[in-house]
Order: structure tokens, then C-alpha cells, then sequence
């Protein structure tokens, strides 16, 4: 049972995807893990025939209970069913190290633990160290965060599950690593780790020494003035997080009690609407009205050539990789269609004239494609090498631009949303994702995505299909110009889009039915409110 999550201690099988005797391939899915964030997909890291299934479907396990076996055809596993060799999946390159390591975990000095960067979503492979909160020598709890770790999605805080001194570092901030890389090491004070990080090889990256790390590692100081912020973000437990959404109530007004005015459960239950209100509301206002500082450009002398590098942050490697993999593996075409906007713009008017309603042009062609998706469900599926998956649930991914790139957060069952609900949690959704606030869970599941630069004054584009997803929406800016309307030539209001399909699964006469009813839907947006 694989940990999917930082905070993870056992998993629930929600779909088995593969049965006893099927064929396995390295990337196949093997099963939907329930955590305690999200219903996960989870992907094989070897290849062979699946031999045994452990735990069925609908049934709990904790992390590292035996999941399946896998192996060759026929071979006899009646050993490792009754425990005699029970080992959780691995890759063969960690099925090396392990047999390779002089000193493996078992031969670790008396309370030490090695930390190894976490895979902290499911899509996960390589991870930097955003930020320490602690230093070498620093004491370490159970449940202090540790680091904050950008993975290709977010960053996240991720929590020590030890006890102890932290006596080394081993990726320093800035630097990135392989999945399972030594990060630290966590045991009594005074140990001696000599050798210890340099012969564990669960990554590929070896870890600096110790004394090398303690000098060039610096952890930020909490401000006087501010008791919960390290470099202005809100540090609170994730069941704090949960239990302030829940009731509404915003962490930055919150003094936290806890280790460097980190936010526990009772800060939360015992908090009042005036505790640091003064003090919380000059911090919103200097954020919202502050202009963010203009980036200075060297002078370069005419007839001068000058370049300059950029290290590509988790984001973009990703970004790179899923698009590159998108272009060249699923054969794209496009269809573009011009809509007419003027009666979406006027029952715009009408819609947010009610109180506290704001709805975007953005916001209806979402809606729009939620409700041709369940007229055309062969534009909401996905390719797979033995089948095409129809979904007939509507998840819809809208891209948004961040400082480092693109992400997609997912708007879940957005067939079932009104207009109102689906500009909210855009908004939110959003928001969240430039200040880097997303779970990845927030970015999984979709089944088709929109993208809109039309607030750029880009009239018509064409995007790169976001797999699995068989089709994306690129929306274009709404233009006035001179049109035909019953022979006449008069101003009009219109607005291109084009869908980009994966040929595998999206005929042309499909795309083409699914946009036709996309129109009929905008040109005559009551039929949305039906």
C-alpha cells in the first residue's frame, strides 16, 4: 500500500483496474486509492503478470501492507502470500540500492531515522526544498514541519513523523532531488552519522555532509511583529486548515499558539472574531494595495550580446514534460467556431445585477461545455491502449497562469453547478493557485479543460490537450465587428473558440456536434438556466 499523501497512515482500494493474470506494463494503472485527501490513481512501477491481489476492493489497509504481487507468469509466490517475503513495490533501480547499500536502515545507530524527499502527489518524481523551518542541531517533534517542498504542483509543508535532534540536511534550499533522496536525518543528539547519508542510495542524488550543510543552511526567524509568518505565509496544522475552512474563518486573523506561532486545532476552536483583528487587516490591506517591486533589466551596451539563465522549477519540468508527451503522442486537430456574444452579454448584465452575484463571460462558457459534455460524452473520455474510458461524470480543468507557469485546478462535477457557483470557486480556485495555496487533489480528475486568453485581446489559439483529457476549449476575445443578421450588415458582438480533440478518441463530426451545441448554449443563455 503505497503513501500517497504527507499525511497518509493507510489507504482504502476504492477500483481494482486490473485482476489477477493480467499483463502489466510499467505506468499501467493498477488500482483507485482512497487517502485521506483524495481517490488517487496509482501507477506500477515494474512490469510482469499481476500474480496476487491483497487487499480487495472497498477494504483498508495501512501504508506498506502487501498491495499486490507482481512478477513472471506462473512463478510460485506461495511464499510471500504467507509472509515469508513481503516487500512493498518498488522500482528496480531501488531493489538495487537496497541489495548495494553498506549500511542499510537496519544497521542504523539506536533512534536515528533518514528522511527521504516525499512523494508528495501522484504524479510526483522530483522535489525542492522551497524553504527550512529548521536548522542542524535544532529539536524536532512529531508533527513540526520540517521543510516546505516544491513538487510539480505546489508547495507544501511536510511534517517530521519523528522524534529527536535534527542532525543533518541533506538538499538545501534551492536545490532539487529525486523522489526518496536522502532529506535529513532525525535522531538523538550527539549521534554519530558518519558515512550514513552517503551510503543510503535511495535517490539518485548523493547528500552533502553534515558539517558542510549546517553552515550554509539558514532558517528564516519568525518576526516579532507577525508570531505565525516565516517569509509572510500562514503556518497552521493541516486539521486546522481544515476546521478554519470550515467555519469560515480566515488563518491570517489567527495567533497560533504553537511551535514558531504555528496554528493548532484549540487556536482555531478557541478563536474570537476581534483576537488580532487590527493587526490582521493593515496585512491585508498593504498586501492588496502594495505594487509588486519593478525588476531591474542590466544595461547592455548596442552591438553587445547578453543572455541570461533561468533554473526551470519543478512546475516548468513538468509542464515541459506533459505537453511534450501530449504533442507527440496523441494526434491533434482543430475545429474553430465563431459565436455570437450579444445575448450572453446582455443576460450577463441582468445576472450580476443581483446582489452579491459576479459571473465572467469565462464562467458561462464553462457552464456551456459542463452541459454540451453530457449531450456529447464522447468528448468528455480518454484513451487507453485496451480501451476508451466515456466519463459520464463532467470534471472541468481551467488553466490558469502563475508566475512559474500553468496549472489546472478542477472544477468537480461541474455539471451540477449554476453559474454563480462555478464563478465562486474559480475565484477561489484561482487565487489559491498563485499564491501556490492548491492541494494536489484540487488538481486531479479533470475530463476536459478550457482555456481562455481573451482578456489578453487574443482573438483565436489553439492548446495543447491536457491528458488524459481527449479535448480542450481555447477561447478567444470577444470582438465588435460588422456581421450579417437577416441580410442585414450590422454591429455585432462575437467570439471565436477552438477545440483541440485527440483524434484517438474524437472524430471530426463529434467535435463538430459538441460545438454546435456549445453555441446553442451561448447564443441563447435562458437554455442554461433550464
Amino acid at each position: 500500500m503505497p503513501r500517497l499523501s504527507d499525511t497518509m497512515t493507510e489507504g482504502t482500494v476504492a477500483t481494482w483496474l486490473k485482476k489477477v493474470g493480467d499483463v502489466i506494463k510499467e505506468g499501467d494503472i493498477l488500482a483507485e486509492i482512497e487517502t485521506d485527501k483524495a481517490t488517487m490513481e496509482f501507477e506500477s512501477f515494474n512490469s510482469g503478470t499481476l500474480l496476487y491481489i491483497g487487499i480487495p476492493e472497498g477494504e483498508t489497509a495501512s501504508v506498506d501492507s502487501l498491495l499486490a504481487i507482481i512478477g513472471h507468469e506462473g512463478e510460485d509466490i506461495s511464499g510471500m502470500i504467507s509472509g515469508a517475503v513481503v516487500a512493498p513495490q518498488t522500482n528496480t533501480e531501488e531493489t538495487k540500492s537496497t541489495t548495494d547499500n553498506t549500511q542499510p536502515t537496519t544497521s542504523l545507530p539506536k533512534g536515528v531515522v533518514v528522511v527521504t524527499m516525499p512523494r508528495l502527489s501522484d504524479t510526483m518524481t522530483d522535489g525542492t526544498v522551497a524553504t527550512w523551518l529548521k536548522k542542524v542541531g535544532d529539536a524536532v517533534k512529531e508533527g513540526d514541519i520540517l521543510a516546505e517542498i516544491e513538487t510539480d504542483k505546489a508547495t507544501m509543508e511536510f511534517e517530521s513523523f519523528n522524534t529527536g535532534t535534527l542532525l543533518f540536511i541533506g538538499i538545501n534550499e534551492g536545490e532539487s532531488a529525486p523522489v526518496d533522496s536522502v532529506l535529513a536525518i532525525i535522531g538523538p543528539e550527539g549521534t554519530n552519522i558518519t558515512g550514513i547519508a552517503e551510503n543510503y542510495k535511495k535517490g539518485s542524488v548523493t547528500a552533502a555532509p553534515a558539517t558542510t550543510t549546517s553552515e550554509t543552511t539558514a532558517t528564516p526567524t519568525p518576526s516579532n511583529n507577525d508570531s505565525h509568518t516565516v517569509s509572510d505565509r500562514i503556518f497552521a496544522s493541516p486539521l486546522a486548515k481544515q476546521m478554519a475552512k470550515a467555519k469560515g474563518i480566515n488563518l491570517s486573523q489567527i495567533k497560533g499558539s504553537g511551535e514558531n506561532g504555528r496554528i493548532t486545532k484549540s487556536d482555531v476552536e478557541n478563536y474570537s472574531p476581534s483576537q488580532n483583528a487590527a493587526p490582521s487587516h493593515v496585512a491585508e490591506s498593504a498586501t492588496e494595495n502594495t505594487a509588486p517591486a519593478a525588476v531591474v533589466k542590466p544595461f547592455v551596451p548596442a552591438g553587445e550580446t547578453y543572455s541570461e539563465e533561468i533554473k526551470n522549477s519543478q512546475m516548468r519540468k513538468i509542464i515541459a514534460k506533459r505537453l511534450s508527451e501530449s504533442i507527440f503522442t496523441a494526434p491533434h486537430f482543430y475545429l474553430t467556431i465563431e459565436v455570437a456574444m450579444d445575448e450572453a452579454m446582455k443576460s450577463r448584465v441582468i445576472i450580476n445585477a443581483v446582489p452579491d452575484t459576479k459571473v465572467s463571460f469565462n464562467d458561462m462558457v464553462i457552464k456551456a461545455c459542463a452541459m454540451a459534455l453530457k449531450k456529447h460524452p464522447k468528448v468528455n473520455s480518454q484513451w487507453r491502449e485496451d480501451a476508451i474510458i466515456i466519463n459520464h461524470h463532467v470534471n472541468i480543468g481551467v488553466a490558469v497562469a502563475v508566475e512559474d507557469g500553468l496549472v489546472v485546478p478542477v472544477l468537480k462535477f461541474t455539471d451540477q453547478m449554476n453559474l454563480s457557483q462555478i464563478g465562486g470557486n474559480v475565484k477561489d480556485l484561482a487565487g489559491r493557485a498563485k499564491n501556490k495555496k492548491l492541494q494536489p487533489n484540487e488538481m486531479e480528475g479533470s475530463t476536459f479543460t478550457v482555456s481562455n486568453l481573451g482578456m489578453f485581446g487574443i482573438t483565436e489559439f489553439t492548446s495543447i490537450i491536457n491528458q488524459p483529457n481527449s479535448a480542450i476549449l481555447s477561447v478567444g476575445a470577444i470582438v465588435e465587428k460588422p456581421v450579417v443578421r437577416n441580410g442585414q450588415i450590422v454591429v455585432g458582438n462575437t467570439m471565436k473558440v477552438t477545440l483541440a480533440c485527440d483524434h484517438r478518441t474524437v472524430d471530426g463530426a463529434t467535435g463538430a456536434q459538441f460545438l454546435q451545441t456549445l453555441r446553442l448554449y451561448l447564443e441563447n443563455p435562458v437554455t442554461m438556466l433550464a
